[in-house]
């Protein structure tokens, strides 16, 4: 039961004993049925609160054109409101209205002095190196963080491959499942033996120097006609029709040698059902080599972009003609950018920027070494180069 102010009295009269919370608890009791008695002539502050609670079931009403909760009744007639008093709500809505903007403010300057949080760039925004890839990329890495020639310090300056990843940590294996018969413990063995390889052929410091290959050769089947015999083949006396640049990355280590220790790789693994009691592992991968004259290490670099293609296969031995424990090479291509063309002794030989004229030198057509976007061929390439 409320009361209000004699009509005589004063809203602005000190001892007036109504307060706005007792106001407004009339007003809910009349809007119920409840109320015993009311003023014949509501005083000013009876009518301001009125007018106030008219203004918020306006503003709420504009808010939430739905009309508010369902199952809550009846509405209340029009200019009063039922539930809580509004005033304490209306001060917490203002007080995380300020925290929010607050925050807002607080974000903005944060934006505005480290851009990269919010901006993508060739690593995805995380602003750590990227390796690996879910699928086949829609354009050509970006453009690098920085500018500039590279040095023997900083030999990936000025290349996009400065954000990647490094070495065996780049190439990730994909999460192993059974597949075409085969269970998840053997998928998981072929991909870490296709990682195993792709390793040992493009990343093993010996090999790199020019060396034999032999952990890499010891991952492939030598039930696979002609396989083994071919690639020693190559590595013996390399030619034209035998060429180990196709799986393997060599330097003639008389001519060159790596900047550093380091090795930048991106690509992707992915799997695929085979026939019954085949399981096929798919790698695309880009490997970024650094290097300097070896009579000249602290003079400028020249950077090599390899990239391979490489399908390999494990088969169930009870079911295929294979050595247990060994994968099928299928499928091998690759592209050299930044070598020297038609020479066939074995190695790669990068072209640095104060060489002179060669008639080895790429005259093809000029390509980007970073767009992935497209599968390889089997002829390869061997063009100029728009950057390394």
């Amino acid at each position: 039961m409320s009361t209000v102010p004699p009509p005589d009295r004063s809203d602005d009269d000190p001892s007036s004993s109504l307060s706005d919370e007792q106001l407004e608890s009339f007003l809910r009791e009349a809007a119920e049925g409840g109320a015993t008695s009311a003023p014949k002539e509501p005083s000013a502050r009876a009518r301001m609160v009125a007018r106030r609670l008219r203004e918020e079931d306006e503003a709420a009403r504009r808010a939430d054109p739905r009309g508010g909760r369902k199952d809550q009744g009846p509405p209340a007639p029009p200019g009063w409101r039922t539930g809580p008093a509004p005033s304490a709500g209306g001060s917490r809505k203002r007080r995380v209205g300020a925290v929010v903007g607050v925050l807002v403010l607080a974000a903005l300057a944060v934006v505005a002095v480290r851009p990269s949080l919010v901006l993508p760039d060739d690593d995805g925004g995380t602003g750590q190196p990227s390796a690996a890839e879910a699928e086949r990329p829609a354009g050509a890495s970006g453009d690098p963080a920085d500018s500039g020639r590279a040095t023997p310090e900083h030999p990936f300056r000025g290349s996009p491959a400065e954000r990647w990843a490094e070495g065996a940590d780049a190439i990730e294996v994909p999460k192993a499942k059974a597949l075409s018969g085969m269970s998840e413990d053997d998928v998981a063995f072929a991909l870490r033996r296709t990682k195993d390889l792709l390793v040992t052929a493009n990343l093993d410091p010996g090999v790199l120097r020019g060396g034999q290959p032999d952990k890499a050769l010891a991952i492939l089947d030598p039930k696979q006609p002609e396989l083994l015999p071919k690639l020693r083949r190559s590595l013996r006396a390399p030619d034209e029709e035998h060429d180990p640049l196709k799986l393997f990355t060599r330097f003639d280590p008389a001519e060159t040698r790596l900047a550093g220790d380091v090795v930048k790789v991106r690509g992707r693994m992915t799997l695929a059902a085979g026939e019954p009691g085949e399981v096929k592992v798919n790698a695309d991968y880009t490997f970024v080599y650094p290097l300097v004259r070896t009579d000249d290490p602290d003079g400028p670099v020249a950077r090599t972009i390899v990239r391979r293609e490489l399908t390999l296969t494990l088969n169930d031995p009870a079911t295929w003609g294979v050595t247990e424990g060994k994968l099928v090479l299928e499928k091998y291509v690759s592209e050299h950018n930044n070598t020297d063309c038609e020479v066939n002794d074995g190695y790669l030989h990068p072209g640095f920027a104060d060489d002179g004229p060669d008639g080895a030198r790429p005259t093809g057509p000029a390509v980007d070494p970073y767009d992935t976007t497209v599968p390889l061929t089997p002829d390869g390439s061997c063009g100029r180069v728009t950057r390394t």
